[in-house]
């Protein structure tokens, strides 16, 4: 019965008769196509120099949609021909994910196998982990599965009859697509002293034949699954040297070297910090004296002192805070208004509704906003800080 891999992964070129032919769908005798599947792409190509826009497994046969109708009936001898390059991407890609499923097994815990994927310019695999894969341990997985490379692991390839597959602990299955497991045998795919794995991808002879590996990004697709992008041979060169550039250009801006690079972040970070907090001083003592400078200038309102004015450098929760600080010695009433008159927070003491000033600004300037007695903000306000302090500071 015909399989969804071919039987030799390098072969590219091969002569092949028309079993059955309808429309611009076509299934030969035999094929060295491989059919979408369990994450790899179909293979690219021609048949008799027609264009093979896609390849699909379909009640146990081989199916390739052509470009164009050929001209060629059933039963003739036709020549396929694989894109190579495109192949040889494919068989060092896929391989190199199960590298980097044999790095997982050295490192995370509970691990299973969740997903996989590869695309025009990278690739991806799932692990599902009760591991937080971190920034060392995506390093990590980079360095373990670039020696496993350089080790140049063989791999091979068999089958095994579904019960003796299934029964083996260190066979690592998809069984979230059951990839291998619909049919009374199972291909397995062996990494010599690293992987095993059900796949009926395409995959080189020995690891040293992928080329670098380069981690590009990790994420989280679904619970207890972290997802690894990689990229390999071009493209994870590419991705190393944009690096390089990065990591010189950042040291250099830092005067200092990549090696001695961590310090100097460390340095400038700490430097920050106390930059960060000398602003939160100054700005503080700024926002003190204008305080101080508003209880000067309060203004009565029936039997109550109202402490009223525009406020720089604080967002709403910060106003309110300020605000319920000003309430108390000879202060009954404390509205402080945003810069941009976008926000208002009101403290009292209780004898004037804090809620009900903020609804009576809003009722005048749009927004929302509410509260409790003592305490209130408002948002949204289609005014100037000027207009709001005006009306709050009037006295009739």
């Amino acid at each position: 019965m015909t399989t969804r891999a071919p039987s030799d992964p390098y072969t590219t070129q091969f002569e092949a008769t028309v079993d059955r032919l309808e429309g611009t769908s076509v299934v030969l005798d035999r094929t060295y196509f491989y059919a979408e599947s369990g994450g790899q792409p179909a293979d690219r190509g021609t048949i008799d120099d027609i264009p093979v826009t896609d390849v699909q497994y379909r009640d146990g046969q081989v199916v390739h949609h052509l470009e164009e109708s050929p001209k060629f009936d059933t039963g003739a001898t036709v020549t396929g021909h694989v894109d190579a390059d495109f192949r040889t991407y494919c068989m060092r890609t896929h391989t190199a994910s199960h590298v980097l499923y044999g790095a997982g097994r050295r490192v995370l815990d509970d691990l299973g196998y969740g997903g996989f994927d590869i695309g025009a310019e990278k690739a991806r695999v799932d692990f599902a982990t009760s591991t937080e894969i971190d920034d060392q341990l995506l390093i990590e997985l980079e360095r373990l599965a670039n020696r496993a490379v350089w080790d140049a692991h063989d791999v091979h390839w068999n089958h095994l009859d579904r019960e003796t597959a299934l029964a083996r602990e260190d066979v690592a299955f998809n069984l979230k697509t059951e990839e291998g497991l619909d049919g009374d045998s199972v291909r397995i795919v062996t990494i010599e002293d690293w992987d095993v794995a059900a796949c009926g991808g395409t995959h080189v002879r020995t690891t040293a034949e992928i080329g670098p590996i380069t981690v590009l990004e990790r994420s989280n697709p679904g619970e207890g699954l972290t997802r690894v992008e990689f990229a390999v041979g071009p493209r994870a060169i590419e991705r190393r040297k944009t690096d390089r550039d990065r990591a010189m250009a950042a040291a250099s801006h830092l005067e200092t070297s990549v090696d001695e690079l961590p310090k100097a972040v460390e340095r400038v970070l700490e430097e920050r910090a106390a930059l960060a907090d000398e602003l939160a001083t100054l700005r503080s003592q700024v926002i003190d004296r204008r305080l101080a400078t508003l209880r000067e200038e309060t203004v009565d309102r029936g039997d109550h002192s109202w402490l009223v004015g525009a406020v720089a450098g604080l967002d709403a929760n910060g106003l309110a805070a300020r605000a319920q600080e000003a309430v108390g010695d000879g202060v009954d009433v404390a509205a402080l208004v945003g810069e941009d008159g976008d926000y208002l927070a009101v403290a009292t003491t209780g004898e004037e509704h804090a809620g009900d000033i903020v609804e009576s600004i809003t009722d005048e300037y749009g927004g929302g906003g509410g509260g409790s007695p003592t305490v209130a903000q408002g948002g949204g306000l289609q005014a100037t800080a000027e207009e709001v302090v005006a009306t709050l500071r009037k006295t009739e």
